[in-house]
């Protein structure tokens, strides 16, 4: 289990335990309390979007005040940004402890790293003519009905919207800047004081011991808090990385809930627990608050260590109600080590429109190649090239679709990246020459440490060109990681991620191949040595900043260097769409690929807990999410092990991994009836592909989730808002609930709406809005439902990867609503390059229509200058097959329908069969063979 010891709680962590006790402070004030924060108002100034000003904190009976400049912008989306800095910070006229060559200011770089779009300032934001003693108004949004209200004194903003208030910052008064101040003997304090009220525990303001480290900090104190309260919310989301529920908890005791904020520290947590906010692998401090009709979200741009703790109370309309018809407030109090204070807010109001405007900003999810979204087979380790060939030839001989094998560090020679063991992996180009025959990919792992030992000329380029991490003192950084001493790669540096970049050049990293990808792990970064695991927060990065300024952006900086490695390997003209898998991430890391949930356990337990985890990477605007499929540490059961395929099925990424210790669990392993039914889980990810593919464009372009919980699929439906067990397959009406406990032969799958479900393989019919549903759930069966009113594209031909079916025909599997409709959409490209960017694609919109009782196909592409080529070679691709489910009774005893595709002067007659509503299970009809291009527009009538 998890090493407590290894990890600070609030309380060892000395900004954490200071702004804790600041509110605790002044909530035990209460009415007497008086922030030291306002705002000047001669100082505001707003023009072309943005309104500037002064805050000045006061520092207690002394008169001093220490100047924060805010800026407030808008933008065009209607989100708006508050920044606050330190003016002091700004100039530097003061000299760093110990000598200390860190940047004075504090990090203002983050945006650099996560922002992408979305910046426009807004032309129409304007204050409010209806001027107030004490506050400034500004009128913004596109429809001009957002509003932001800043109090002057205490300084604090409200943000609006139809007149309502929906977000606050400061409401309690919890907000803190802890400025510059020399170290002074405790005779002269001056500067040190803040508010004579509060009283300041000064124990961890000019250096922190943990874990035999100590933290030199030569800047001091420069933490910043802030509390910002969602009126009316019950429910918020996101903040991940966490094991907990998906709709989050308080964290200040009590009942069921936590006694810890939520930590966001990128960390290598060994075997993790469940139900904690303890931190994980990855951070992105994007959340969002969500009641019926309504959903804002605040995303706080900072990249160093950050705690949030989470409250709620009750609040009623009337005093003697006794809380019945009330409504219950969030507060939210957020607090980093170092940095700017510098929140976005998105007022909605729906869920899609939050993460819509979140993905604006920091980037949508890569549109991946198609391999990438197959199954993974993974493990520590396989132990050699021709390990790896037996293994891809027993999945054939067993007839199990995968697409790409992985190897983790023992490939490497001594551990030494970008080599390979000459004993063990001889002939890597004729490994992977076995994987292109049936066209599988190869993931290699290369981590950020590079061993240091003499003679071997990526660690002698490291450091002879000054590329690596330096400690506090201005030196190469050494820490201990997988190959015993080492240096950490400084991805912050242009220098460095050029040399990275020809690092992974065909002629240099030999035994590499265009099917080869990457896979970026212990880039937290993990120091087995360090305190928390990690580097010491008083390194020094690219620029001078401290490693505590940019910690949680370190392993997007790593595996975004590794992307751009990969799209210029080759020789010019051979750009493939890279895949990377990272375990650590911040804000804007979906842009580079995939993540999974880090070192999880071989027990039911985890597999619950994985599907609330991926869900909430997908709100956080990070949908390519997977767990380890079986569980990484220990040996699943075979029950467990076939209910975890039969899930992992259903993750956008899927990959199966274990650790070195393991027995072997290949999924030709288990023997039957196990391995029959994990085939047919993997088979199922494969049919559905085309469906799957369309979701990762969707992404790709919108920012959507790719799996979507019941809030965001029906927002209104609050008996709904903390479902995190089931969930929604893109915008497929696909509805997923995976058996998560163990002897469980039947599932209670909720319904919001009143439409029609119907079981996706034998088609029985379930409905009622509002209701739990049973569905049977015996080994052999997910329990997958179809909601009316879709079209579901299908590939149904078995094929050992998914680079196979590229000319194979389509299912379409369409689910009539409860009005007799149906739509959906196909996405559909090389599956490679980017060619679609030049419009190399397919997008097909499919509508059927109870009035016409038609099938229609019509084109939603925009063309470009490769759509005509690209259309040429998909012509022969073929839709064999329609499935019309829900099919209505007046059909029984038809037995062709009329198939006219465009530009043809006449239609052909097509053969129908239909079966029978009987035993609960709905009437369906079958299209044999319409014989119609994919790439085409056409007409199927049923009339």
């Amino acid at each position: 289990m998890v090493k407590h010891e290894n990890f600070k709680t609030c309380e060892q962590s000395g900004f954490c335990k200071r702004n804790r006790a600041y509110a605790d402070s002044v909530a035990s004030t209460g009415s007497s309390w008086t922030s030291p924060y306002q705002i000047d108002p001669n100082s505001i100034t707003f023009n072309g979007g943005r309104l500037h000003g002064i805050v000045f904190k006061s520092l207690g009976t002394g008169g001093d005040l220490v100047k924060l400049p805010l800026t407030v912008t808008f933008l065009q989306s209607g989100t708006a940004r508050v920044t606050i800095d330190e003016e002091r910070r700004q100039r530097g006229d003061f000299e760093l402890r110990h000598g200390s060559v860190a940047r004075k200011e504090r990090y203002n770089e983050a945006q650099k790293w996560a922002i992408v779009g979305g910046l426009d300032v807004s032309k129409t934001a304007t204050l409010n003519n209806q001027k107030e003693e004490g506050v400034t108004k500004m009128l913004y949004g596109p429809s001009g009905n957002h509003e932001a209200v800043i109090r002057h004194s205490p300084f604090g903003i409200d943000f609006r919207r139809d007149e309502e208030t929906h977000v606050r910052f400061n409401e309690k008064g919890f907000m803190n800047v802890e400025h510059w101040r020399p170290k002074v003997g405790k005779e002269s304090k001056e500067d040190n004081e803040t508010n004579t009220d509060i009283v300041e525990d000064e124990s961890t303001w000019w250096e922190e011991t943990f874990g035999g480290n100590t933290d030199s900090k030569p800047k001091g104190p420069e933490s910043i808090g802030l509390d910002i309260s969602f009126p009316g919310y019950e429910h918020i989301f996101g903040i991940p990385e966490h094991s907990g529920p998906l709709s989050l908890k308080e964290t200040r005791g009590g009942s069921g809930n936590y006694d810890q904020p939520y930590r966001m520290y990128n960390s290598d947590v060994f075997e993790y627990e469940l139900d904690s906010p303890m931190t994980l692998y990855g951070s992105i401090p994007f959340m969002q608050a969500h009641r019926k009709g309504s959903t804002v979200g605040v995303f706080w741009l900072n990249a160093a260590e950050t705690w949030v703790d989470i409250v709620k109370s009750k609040v009623s309309s009337n005093p003697l109600s006794l809380g019945i018809g009330g409504r219950t407030d969030t507060h939210t109090h957020w607090f980093s080590e170092s940095g700017l204070l510098d929140v976005f807010v998105m007022l909605g109001p729906t869920p899609k429109e939050v993460t819509g405007a979140y993905t604006a900003l920091t980037g949508y999810t890569q549109l991946p190649q198609q391999f990438a979204i197959g199954y993974h087979q993974c493990r520590w380790n396989y132990v050699s090239d021709e390990d790896v060939k037996d293994v891809d030839r027993k999945f054939d001989k067993h007839r199990i679709p995968y697409d790409v094998i992985w190897l983790d560090i023992e490939y490497t020679n001594e551990k030494k990246y970008f080599t390979w063991d000459p004993h063990t992996f001889a002939d890597p180009i004729g490994m992977q020459k076995q994987l292109d025959q049936t066209d599988r990919k190869l993931v290699a792992i290369i981590d950020p440490h590079i061993k240091n030992v003499p003679d071997y000329h990526v660690v002698d380029e490291l450091k002879s060109k000054g590329l690596a991490v330096k400690n506090k003192d201005n030196d190469i950084y050494e820490g201990w990681c997988w190959p015993g001493s080492s240096h950490w790669i400084d991805c912050f540096s242009p220098a460095a991620r050029a040399w990275w970049k020809n690092l992974f050049r065909y002629d240099n990293f030999k035994g590499t191949a265009p099917n080869t990808f990457i896979w970026n792990d212990m880039n937290e970064p993990s120091v087995f040595n360090g305190p928390e695991t990690t580097m010491p927060k008083d390194n020094l990065h690219y620029d001078n900043w401290e490693h505590r300024d940019v910690h949680n952006i370190n392993g997007l900086t790593f595996a975004n260097a590794t992307y751009d490695a990969l799209l210029e390997r080759g020789k010019k003209g051979e750009t493939r769409r890279p895949f990377v898998l990272t375990r650590a991430f911040y804000a804007g890391s979906q842009r580079m690929g995939a993540m999974w949930t880090g070192d999880n356990l071989a027990n039911w337990e985890h597999l619950e807990a994985s599907i609330p985890m991926v869900l909430s990477m997908g709100i956080a605007g990070y949908p390519f999410a997977g767990a380890d499929v079986g569980g990484f540490f220990g040996n699943p059961g075979k029950e467990l092990l076939t209910r975890w395929f039969q899930a992992g099925a259903l993750y956008p990424f899927f990959r199966g991994h274990a650790h070195i210790d393991t027995r072997r669990r290949e999924p030709y392993l288990a023997g039957e009836p196990y391995t029959g039914i994990i085939t047919e889980a993997l088979r199922l990810r494969y049919q559905l592909l085309p469906s799957w593919y369309t979701a990762f464009q969707e992404a790709s372009i919108h920012g959507s989730p790719i799996l979507r919980p019941q809030y965001y699929v029906h927002p209104e439906d609050d008996r709904g808002f903390a479902i995190d067990d089931q969930f929604y397959v893109g915008s497929t009406g696909l509805l997923a609930k995976p058996v998560t406990k163990e002897g469980v032969e039947q599932v209670q799958i909720y319904l919001s709406d009143a439409e029609k479900y119907y079981d996706y393989f034998d088609y029985t019919a379930y409905s009622g809005a509002g209701k739990t549903h049973t569905v049977a759930a015996p080994l052999n069966k997910l329990p997958l439902l179809m909601q009316g009113g879709h079209v579901i594209p299908r590939r149904d031909r078995p094929r050992r990867s998914s680079g196979l079916m590229k000319w194979d025909p389509f299912t379409l599997v369409i689910v009539l609503d409860n009005a007799g409709n149906a739509e959906g959409t196909l996405y559909l490209d090389d599956g490679e390059t980017f060619n679609f960017q030049s419009g190399a694609y397919i997008h097909r919109k499919f509508t059927f229509s109870s009035s016409s009782a038609s099938l229609i196909s019509e084109n939603l592409g925009i063309d470009g200058k490769k759509t005509k080529d690209y259309l040429k070679t998909m012509t022969k691709v073929r839709v064999e097959k329609v499935v019309v489910v829900g099919a209505p009774a007046s059909w029984d005893g038809r037995t062709e329908v009329l198939v006219v595709e465009d530009g043809a002067k006449e239609g052909r007659k097509v053969g129908l069969s239909f079966h029978r509503a009987e035993g609960g299970k709905a009437a369906y009809a079958v299209v044999r063979d319409p014989a119609t291009s994919i790439a085409n527009g056409w007409k199927i009538d049923f009339s």
